[in-house]
This record gives C-alpha cells, sequence and structure tokens, in this order.
C-alpha cells in the first residue's frame, strides 16, 4: 500500500514553503498531514518556532541500537534538541528519518554535557532505577531541562551520574530488572507533556 499523497491537484499552492518537486511527483514522507508537500527547510524552521523546554540527551559508548527509536520520539514530542553522548556512530534506521527534523548535538563525553547544560542555564537530569533516585511518577519536571539516558544494559556511566543534577527512577511492576532504553526515554518525554503541555502536576 502506498505512504503518503500523489501528485497535488492543479492549481498548485504558490506559498514559498512548498516543494515544486513533491507537488509534482507526490509526498511519500512520513510526515503529518500539515506539513505535506513542505519544504524539508520550511517543515524544519516552523518546527524550530514551536519546540518544546527539554532536550534529551542519551550515552552511546557501546553503539547502542536504542538511540534511532529515542530520535524518532523526541520529534513526536519536539524535543528542543537530542544530545549524544560518546561516539557519534549510530543506526538511524530506527529514526524513521526523524533525524531529519530533529537537532542532534554530540559530546565526547558526560562532563562536556554538563558544561553545555551549565553554560545554557538548564539542569541535567538522569533516568535509571538506581539506589537513591528519585520517583519520575513523583517528580515534577522542570519545564527546560535536559533529560539524561544511559545505554542498553549498562544504564548510566560513573560520570554521567555525578553530573547529574537529580537521578529518577521508573516505577516498574513486574519481575525484570529494567525496562528498554527507548522505552524509558518515551516515558520520561510523555513525563514533560503531561507536566507542561497538559499542565497536570504529578
Amino acid at each position: 500500500m502506498p505512504v503518503g499523497v500523489g501528485p497535488h491537484a492543479e492549481p498548485w499552492p504558490t506559498e514559498p514553503w512548498f516543494d515544486p518537486e513533491l507537488l509534482a511527483a507526490g509526498d511519500r514522507r512520513n510526515v503529518v498531514d500539515e506539513y505535506r508537500y513542505w519544504l524539508l527547510e520550511a517543515i524544519v524552521e516552523d518546527l524550530d518556532r514551536r519546540r518544546h523546554g527539554f532536550h534529551v540527551a542519551i550515552e552511546n559508548f557501546s553503539h547502542d541500537f536504542n538511540i534511532g527509536s529515542v530520535v524518532r520520539t523526541a520529534n513526536a514530542f519536539m524535543a528542543a534538541e537530542v544530545h549524544i553522548v560518546g561516539r557519534r556512530r549510530w543506526n538511524r534506521r530506527g529514526a524513521m528519518v526523524t533525524d531529519r527534523y530533529q537537532h542532534v548535538r554530540y559530546h565526547a563525553d558526560a562532563g562536556e554535557l554538563a558544561a553545555w547544560c551549565a553554560s545554557a542555564g538548564v539542569p541535567l537530569i538522569g533516568i535509571d532505577n538506581l539506589p537513591g533516585s528519585v520517583p519520575l511518577e513523583t517528580f515534577d519536571l522542570p519545564r527546560e531541562c535536559v533529560l539524561l539516558f544511559g545505554q542498553e544494559g549498562e544504564g548510566l556511566s560513573e560520570q554521567a551520574r555525578a553530573s547529574c543534577s537529580a537521578v529518577l527512577s521508573i516505577a516498574q511492576f513486574g519481575s525484570t530488572r529494567s525496562i528498554n532504553a527507548g522505552a524509558a526515554a518515551a516515558i520520561a518525554m510523555h513525563a514533560w507533556i503531561r507536566r507542561h503541555a497538559f499542565g497536570q502536576r504529578p
């Protein structure tokens, strides 16, 4: 089954954000209907005017395959930026091309990320089920913050933990010790959305 829409009916719209090639050939991209036939640059510019105040960061020291999923979810919830800590290489297939619309910044290690947070004036908040962590469900996430996730299996590195102003845990009720890093990122981002997009206090 074809994805997207076919060529635009004539007469074509004349606004500068429309892409003549897409109008002629159709738009098969994975974008919401509002952005059909738009130039990529125009979509990013429009998103930039409305991005939320939270950032997402994930450590990438062993080529974590969850990063694509995190980028895709960050785009869905309109995060300000995604920060990748460690290796610059990651599997983009899971992002489903959303990395074209989502700003991505790289940091060599957690210390460099922490320095960026300090210069930007935003707190760095870790998400990991560690002893002494505070439940995400009861924590009032600030409007501007960076949510930091460790890589799959290992969780946050020691340097990352030391750099965070708070470490939050996600409540679990089954037998497993942890949940997938991509799933944890989605839960934490949605917690921010519930608090600041819908005004629901924890």
